[in-house]
Formats: C-alpha cells, sequence, structure tokens
C-alpha cells in the first residue's frame, strides 16, 4: 500500500486485520473501528469530502497523530497510542515491523451501552449525566486554548463558508421537491442572518470565544465510564471546524439533545453551561449555530445514505434522519413568543428549585442573581465570600450594580429570541420596575412569581442548604423580613403566588405557562 493507497484495496486490508484478530467491525462514512476483547482500533476511510480529506496514507497518520493529541485532553485514560499496520493488505499485522501500510488510533474498549446516545434512546439518560456533562465542557471552554488575532479560526467569512458548505452536499443528494424548498427557505435565513451577525462573530473572536474546542460533540461521542461523564471523538480531520466559537459547540450538543426528545435536558445542560460561563451575551448567535449544526448532521446522514445506496434499509434510515434534522433547522429559523419572568420571594421560598424546573419546561433561560451577583465581583457560584448584611456583596451599591446587570441579561437574552427567567429575590419595589418597563420596551408580557412558604419552613431550608450560590442565613432571612416591600395593586395583577410546601406546586406553577410549554 503506497501513499496514494486506492481505496479499493483498503476493504480486503479491513478483512483480513477482522479476521487474524478476531474483531468485530464497527463501521462509519469516514471511518472503521475493529473491536477486540480489551482494545479498540480505529483506521481512517481513505475518503475525500472536501471538509476532510484523508485520501493520502500521510494524510491518515497525521490525523491519527491529532485524534490521539485532542482526545487526550477529555479522555486521557481511553487513548493510548498510533500503531502502525505492516505487512501487505492481504496478510496485515498490527504494531508488527517494516513499513507502514495503513495506521491505526489505539484506544481501550469502554462498556457497550452506555453512550449517551443509547442511553437516550432507552430512556435512561439521567440529570446527573446532563449536569456532569455540562460542568466538564463549561470547564473545558473556559481552560481551552484560545485562538490569536492572527488566525483565521473563527473569522465570520469562514463561518458562513462552513454554513453554506452544508447546502452545496445536502442539495445533490436530494429528489423530493418540498424538502428541496425547504432548503432553500433555510439558506436565504442564513444568509440574511449571517449578514446581521457577522459584525458579532468577530467580536466575538476578538474576546477569546474561539477556542479550539471538542468540534463534534453529540451524545454518541459521550459515554459512561462508571458512572462518569466521558468524552471522545474530538474533530482531528479539520482545525477550522474544531476552532470554533464555543456557542457553536454547545448548540451542536443541545440540537442533537432536541432530536432525541429530550428538549427538557437540552435547556437544563444549556442553563448549568451559562451559569457556569456567564456567557449570555453569546445566545445571539445560538439560532444561528442550531441551524448550522442541524445542517451539518442532515447532512451526514445523506452522505451515509449516499455510501450504503444497495441497502434499502440503511438508506430509508438515513433519509428519515436527514428529515429530521432539517425540520430541525427550520425550527430555528422561526422565533418563538418569549416572556419575561420575575422571581420574588425570601430566601429559602423555593425560588431557585423552582425557576430551574419552569425553564427547562418552557425552554427557558434562569439567570440567577446569586450567582451573577458574584461573577460581577470575580467569585466563583460557590465561594462563600463572609460577607454579612449591608456588607461585602450585599450593600446597597452592590445590589444595584447586580440589578442593573441583570437587566442587561435579561434583555441580551430577550433580544436573543428566548424566553428568559430572572432568579432573584426582588423584594423592592425599585427593584421590580425596571424589569416591567424592560418587557414592555421589548414587547413581551411580563410576570412575577411570588414563591411562598411559611416561616418555620423557610429557616429548615435556609439550615440545610448545601452547595448553592446563595450565602443567605436565618439573620438575612430576618433583615428580608423587616426591609421588604410588598407587591403593589399594579403587580399583584402581573403576580402569580406559588406555595412551596403544597405538593402540586411545581403543576400549578407549570399550568400558569401552558401556552410556552415545550
Amino acid at each position: 500500500m503506497s501513499n496514494n493507497t486506492a481505496p479499493d484495496s483498503s476493504p480486503t486490508l479491513i478483512k483480513a486485520l477482522s479476521a487474524a484478530n478476531a474483531c468485530t467491525l464497527i463501521e462509519t462514512h469516514i471511518s472503521w473501528l475493529l473491536l477486540t476483547g480489551q482494545y479498540v482500533y480505529k483506521i481512517k476511510k481513505p475518503v475525500n469530502f472536501g471538509f476532510l480529506d484523508f485520501s493520502t496514507l500521510a494524510k491518515r497518520r497525521f490525523c491519527c497523530e491529532e485524534e490521539l493529541r485532542l482526545n487526550r485532553r477529555l479522555a486521557a485514560d481511553l487513548y493510548l497510542e498510533v500503531v502502525p499496520i505492516t505487512g501487505t493488505a492481504q496478510h496485515p499485522q498490527i504494531g508488527g515491523s517494516g513499513k507502514a501500510i495503513e495506521y491505526a488510533v489505539k484506544m481501550i474498549r469502554f462498556p457497550a451501552g452506555q453512550l449517551l446516545s443509547e442511553q437516550a434512546e432507552r430512556g435512561l439518560l439521567s440529570a446527573d449525566a446532563i449536569d456532569q456533562l455540562a460542568d466538564i465542557v463549561a470547564d473545558f471552554h473556559q481552560t481551552g486554548e484560545q485562538t490569536d488575532e492572527n488566525s483565521a479560526y473563527g473569522d465570520s467569512a469562514n463561518i458562513n463558508h462552513w454554513f453554506i458548505e452544508n447546502f452545496d452536499h445536502i442539495r445533490p443528494l436530494l429528489v423530493d421537491d418540498d424538502q428541496k424548498r425547504q432548503l432553500q427557505r433555510i439558506q436565504h435565513w442564513g444568509d440574511n442572518e449571517w449578514r446581521k451577525l457577522s459584525g458579532l462573530m468577530q467580536q466575538r473572536r476578538q474576546q477569546g470565544y474561539v477556542r479550539e474546542c471538542h468540534g463534534d460533540l453529540h451524545l454518541g461521542n459521550i459515554t459512561l465510564i462508571n458512572g462518569k461523564v466521558t468524552l471522545f471523538d474530538c474533530i482531528e480531520f479539520n482545525p477550522l471546524l474544531r476552532w470554533i466559537d464555543v456557542i457553536s459547540e454547545v448548540a451542536f450538543l443541545f440540537i442533537d439533545l432536541l432530536h432525541v426528545g429530550c428538549d427538557r435536558y437540552a435547556y437544563r445542560f444549556l442553563n448549568r453551561y451559562l451559569q457556569y460561563t456567564g456567557d449570555y451575551r453569546g445566545l445571539a448567535l445560538l439560532r444561528y449555530y442550531l441551524v448550522y449544526r442541524a445542517l451539518v448532521r442532515a447532512k451526514v446522514s445523506l452522505l451515509r445514505m449516499a455510501q450504503q445506496a444497495d441497502d434499502d434499509a440503511a438508506a430509508k434510515q438515513a433519509r428519515c434522519e436527514y428529515a429530521l434534522f432539517a425540520d430541525l433547522a427550520e425550527r430555528f429559523t422561526q422565533r418563538r413568543p418569549t416572556i419575561l419572568i420575575i422571581t420574588h420571594g425570601y430566601s429559602g421560598s423555593g425560588k431557585s428549585t423552582m425557576a430551574a424546573q419552569l425553564a427547562e419546561k418552557i425552554g427557558a433561560f434562569q439567570i440567577r442573581a446569586d450567582i451573577e451577583r458574584k461573577r460581577l465581583f470575580g467569585y466563583r457560584a460557590l465561594v462563600q465570600t463572609g460577607s454579612g448584611i449591608d456588607d461585602g456583596l450585599y450593600t446597597k451599591e452592590v445590589s444595584l450594580k447586580t440589578y442593573q446587570h441583570l437587566k442587561e441579561l435579561a434583555k441580551a437574552v430577550l433580544d436573543a429570541g428566548f424566553p428568559v427567567i430572572i432568579d432573584a429575590a426582588f423584594l423592592k419595589t425599585g427593584q421590580r420596575e425596571p424589569f416591567r418597563q424592560l418587557a414592555a420596551d421589548c414587547g413581551v408580557p411580563f410576570h412575577i412569581i411570588a414563591f411562598q412558604a411559611s416561616d418555620r419552613e423557610l429557616c429548615k431550608r435556609i439550615k440545610q442548604r448545601q452547595n448553592d450560590a446563595s450565602e443567605a442565613t436565618v439573620a438575612v432571612l430576618r433583615h428580608q423580613q423587616q426591609s421588604a416591600q410588598p407587591l403593589s395593586e399594579q403587580e399583584q395583577s402581573d403576580a402569580i403566588a406559588i406555595n412551596t410546601e403544597t405538593d402540586n406546586a411545581v403543576e400549578t406553577l407549570l399550568n400558569n405557562f401552558a401556552l410556552y410549554l415545550q
């Protein structure tokens, strides 16, 4: 096998390797995976799709080495080494001596059935896995290498190129006229949206939001190993698809969760990610990237169909997958009804817990004052600052700055086209009124959710609270009760009272927002 090995010699090699090593073979549109008892050997197909070029042995070797380097960032225990394959296509040997005729990435084989895609298919995907995933991705993004000003990575023209590239691959493979018209509508929207957002794309690149990401972050590339979420199979074949805006990365996982019917977990993931990173202004690009990522998955479905043209069942499944992803892409070209909700209540009243559940159900973003107050002054969410009443982070000046910041973030989310829940005590009329005015200025409905619980329950919850951003104590509660300004008659008309001690509190809350349920 030479450096320009012809594709038709590869099946011979793969068949011989499988037979000699008693392997189970898994084939994707770009790779073969040989599964032994303990290891997996991943061999790249000699294909060239434009965005991916494995056409020569040298290119495949380089990409194997890149795959090892990149995946060790998130799955160091899984990725072992790049091994040569020697001998001949008819009699190959993994890791043998002599001239290499092919290369493989050697990995530890992890337990079957633990991919998050498989968990989702069986209805076993858990909130804990989603929370782990959000924390891992958020930390990965905040610590990853940033692009520099001279790099082409993250340039708005390149982003537009890859968006358009999807259509170049998809259009020739479509035969249905309705799907062709749908594709044209999506492309028209994408062209207009890019023109509106290109300046922001450039700005975020300058601000350091373009990083060396995973690049292929969907549920099929995430697994559980002893209950621990592990990400693998980064994009190694094209740095332009890996050096991306972090919002583009999370959009990929978000769209995949929607695709498998886990809408609630999609919003749980993104809410937790944003509370970790604070990147709410990045939501302005989210819909564009959701459409892009849905198109990528649609494109891959059609490429797989083209490779399996002689397999009617596989081709039919690929066409169905395409239709689902194309519909998801079109869904995000259209704005949905938005709403501005603020919470109201004492510490321990259940505001944050129930606001989180509501956010997941209606597809909203929950912005927590306890977290943003600390972020403004350089503290992580769970750090205890030791601030007291009217002291440290809880002076009148700091509170005023915090609520102004919350208002700015609320406007950013509304402008991006998503519902928002501002999770704060809102015990003062002067804190609440600017948000009513913001809703009026943005032309969206405004609601106050007044959370209530007995004094005994409030104290109990505060004393039992652990691992939370709130620093409220019973003394803080007493101060709130003495200084709170009740809702005015006008505010009462916008308020929904929820007693969080009742068994049907969540149901009552959701019923009040049935119009917005996903």
